[in-house]
């Protein structure tokens, strides 16, 4: 899926915008403070979600009717499932890391669109399908739409990661950890 990510994304012709900034200097960091920001939001939000249900998921899914068993895989299941979608649209939100619409120009690149159609077309297959290849269980339209819905609040908080990061205070956190990050990468 990574794989796929990647692809999607270096298909992304270069925006206006982008062609008429300044080059980067070969001393500068690859990773901006945006970038620094948005990975720390993705990080921050994925870990939490992800635990939750790790931990609570059985309780959180209403799946006490369950054998211990068959709740422990559809949990499992809906983990990875919710995983792989918060990545799905974390990818339109690395397209354009500084705007607010990261869905606006995505349906005129159509590799990218197909690559994230094959993604989520190949995640249905696997859930539905390949369970025993994966020790997977098929999920519900409910935990389904609960997965998805999940992966969409990542969107939610990119808008708040954008309007916030133009704030002073929490943009400098930002900077201090890409100046620690630039440091140790001088020190390695």
């Amino acid at each position: 899926m990574d794989t796929l990510g990647a692809l999607a994304l270096a298909t992304e012709p270069p925006t206006d915008n982008l062609m008429k900034r300044n080059p980067v200097g070969r001393r500068e960091p690859l990773v901006t403070n945006i970038m620094w920001r948005n990975l720390f939001v993705q990080a921050l939000y994925q870990v939490a979600i992800l635990l939750i249900f790790d931990f609570d998921g059985v309780r959180i899914l209403r799946l006490q009717n369950e054998s211990r068993s068959d709740a422990e895989k559809i949990t499992n299941t809906f983990i990875f499932n919710t995983f792989v979608f918060c990545q799905i649209f974390n990818e339109f939100n690395a397209r354009k890391p500084e705007e607010k619409n990261v869905f606006k120009g995505a349906t005129k690149n159509h590799l990218f669109m197909g690559i994230i159609g094959i993604t989520t077309v190949f995640q249905i297959l696997i859930i539905q399908f390949l369970g025993k290849f994966f020790k997977i269980v098929r999920l519900g339209w409910r935990l389904w739409l609960v997965s998805i819905a999940i992966g969409l609040v990542r969107y939610a908080l990119q808008n708040l990661a954008t309007y916030y990061g133009s704030v002073n205070l929490f943009f400098q956190s930002f900077e201090c950890i890409t100046s620690f990050m630039h440091n140790l990468t001088i020190l390695t």
